[in-house]
């Protein structure tokens, strides 16, 4: 659970720091990299620990790891993209993340 939660708490701080400045086009692009930069420093604070402790506490291969990751990052990112760029959530997005459940199943599939 602990994996799960810095996970989950990495994958926003990196949302804000690949994604948040979409909607700051006034923000000289210089200045967008370098408030990036420092908001993914967090990000990997969180990131690091939480696959170490995956891989070393629960077991979880580096496979498995990648794959809560990406389910993880879309989650989050949906939630950011309809919330804060204020785009449609599309049902073809549904069927995408379906699939990728599919690949997350056979991933820890024995």
């Amino acid at each position: 659970m602990k994996t799960i939660i810095l996970l989950i708490v990495s994958n926003v701080f990196m949302t804000i720091a690949w994604y948040g400045h979409l909607k700051q086009e006034n923000v000289p692009l210089w200045k967008a990299i370098v408030v990036s930069w420092v908001i993914a420093f967090f990000e990997y604070c969180l990131l690091v620990p939480a696959n170490r402790f995956g891989f070393t506490e629960y077991q979880f291969n580096g496979f498995q790891l990648k794959m809560i990751q990406e389910v993880i990052t879309l989650v989050v990112f949906s939630f950011f993209a309809v919330l804060y760029l204020k785009e449609p959530f599309h049902w073809k997005y549904l069927v995408s993340f379906a699939l990728l459940l599919g690949a997350v199943y056979f991933a820890f599939k024995k």
